[in-house]
């Protein structure tokens, strides 16, 4: 930062260089409770709802939107079932970069006539969710498809977006996003 111009260096940023602290874990933790009621009321409750994680980013985000639902729901409702998908096989640039599985798909029931919650970490060009749309066929006909997502940042390169978003987050195309249960970062990417 230009000490000149007033303005101070954020003394939270991680060492990295280039890399920008976007949002905290206290914002990671807002933005999953504001996900996890606006998943309530748009389905009008939980019944027939099923949220399912994409290995590997949306996997925890996924976890942490059940715990925090079942928390607001309380004790006396039925938990929320969690699956996890695995959507490497399903990508159209299977050609371009090489697939190696590593995940484990675990989808707890048929999912034919549920309310399916996809959760990722990014919503990029949006070809994982193409990919995720596909992999879903064979678990059920899901009645209805939403999505949730921690960072849209933008260059979509298909018709698709979210339903719940935490933060929409503009980047240049030669920028990286992490999001972790720490916080968001966001750092040019380094050509080798």
């Amino acid at each position: 930062m230009n000490q000149a111009s007033g303005d101070r260096p954020n003394k939270s940023l991680n060492t990295v260089p280039n890399q920008v602290l976007v949002l905290g874990q206290a914002d990671i933790n807002r933005a999953i409770t504001r996900i996890a009621h606006e998943i309530i009321e748009r389905n009008r409750g939980l019944d027939g709802v099923v949220i399912v994680g994409l290995q590997r980013g949306g996997v925890w985000l996924a976890e942490r939107l059940v715990s925090t639902i079942n928390q607001i729901e309380g004790e006396t409702s039925p938990s929320i079932p969690l699956g996890k998908l695995d959507v490497s096989l399903f990508r159209d640039d299977i050609s371009l970069r090489p697939v190696t599985p590593v995940t484990v798909t675990d989808i707890p029931a048929d999912l034919a006539g549920s309310k399916v919650v996809l959760v990722d970490d990014v919503l990029f060009t949006g070809r994982t969710v193409r990919a995720a749309l596909d992999a879903l066929n064979q678990y059920g006909r899901p009645s209805s498809v939403q999505l949730a997502v921690m960072i849209d940042r933008g260059h979509r390169e298909l018709p698709i977006r979210p339903d719940y978003v935490g933060k929409n987050l503009p980047t240049g195309r030669d920028e990286d996003v992490l999001v972790s249960p720490e916080g968001v970062t966001l750092s040019k990417k380094v050509n080798s």
